[in-house]
């Protein structure tokens, strides 16, 4: 294949994420970059709210209007997080890159995840509310039932596919082993989720207003 081929990365980075990632190394942060942020933070919201919220009296339509309006705003919080977590660790396991190097590898290694919704899109065209709102088992039905066995299979195929563009995009920005890679994402990931934890306390305690509405 001739190396002179153009790159497209949103498509490529499914099969090729280290020359991708070895092409976007010089272009700043975009707005491609922002977008994928949100529709992670997005899929991400709705995952996490259908989870939380099902049985407490919102609608399908209360916990996607609440996953549309946080989940952008939280992706592109989140994606600052986390690129500066990995820069520092980077730096310490004996890496150099840039910043909007590793903003690259969080948001275009996210693309998977980012995909997932047109799995919910697709689940809830076919079962309905039942694709938000999580019921008991014994009110689902044998199709609906099935139809969201596989909608969180393949979600989680994807979530899989993403860490693994994420850790090879790490390996080639960083300079690193695959193996090193792997273990800074992990602590990365851990280090991230308990900041994450940290400040949704704190603004939840200073800020209440922002949680999502109480049901009527």
């Amino acid at each position: 294949m001739s190396t002179t081929e153009q790159i497209r990365p949103i498509r490529d980075v499914w099969l090729r994420p280290r020359r991708v990632f070895r092409e976007l190394a010089t272009q700043p942060i975009g707005a491609t970059d922002y977008l994928l942020a949100a529709a992670q933070g997005t899929a991400t919201a709705v995952m996490v709210y259908r989870t939380q919220l099902s049985g407490s009296g919102f609608t399908a339509g209360e916990i996607l209007g609440t996953a549309c309006i946080f989940g952008p705003l939280a992706g592109v919080f989140s994606m600052y997080l986390f690129a500066a977590i990995y820069g520092r660790l980077g730096k310490r396991a004996g890496g150099k890159s840039a910043r909007n190097q590793v903003f690259h590898v969080l948001a275009y290694g996210g693309i998977p995840v980012a995909a997932s919704l047109v799995l919910w899109i697709f689940t809830a065209l076919l079962v309905g509310e039942a694709a938000i709102i999580e019921k008991p088992a014994a009110e689902v039905d044998g199709f609906v039932g099935f139809v969201l066995h596989a909608q969180l299979a393949a979600y989680l195929l994807l979530l899989f596919w993403s860490i693994v563009l994420q850790v090879m995009g790490f390996s080639e920005i960083l300079g690193l082993a695959t193996r090193k890679a792997f273990a800074v994402w992990v602590l990365g990931q851990l280090l991230g989720l308990l900041a994450v934890l940290f400040l949704t306390i704190l603004m939840t305690l200073l800020f209440p207003g922002l949680l999502p509405p109480a049901p009527h």
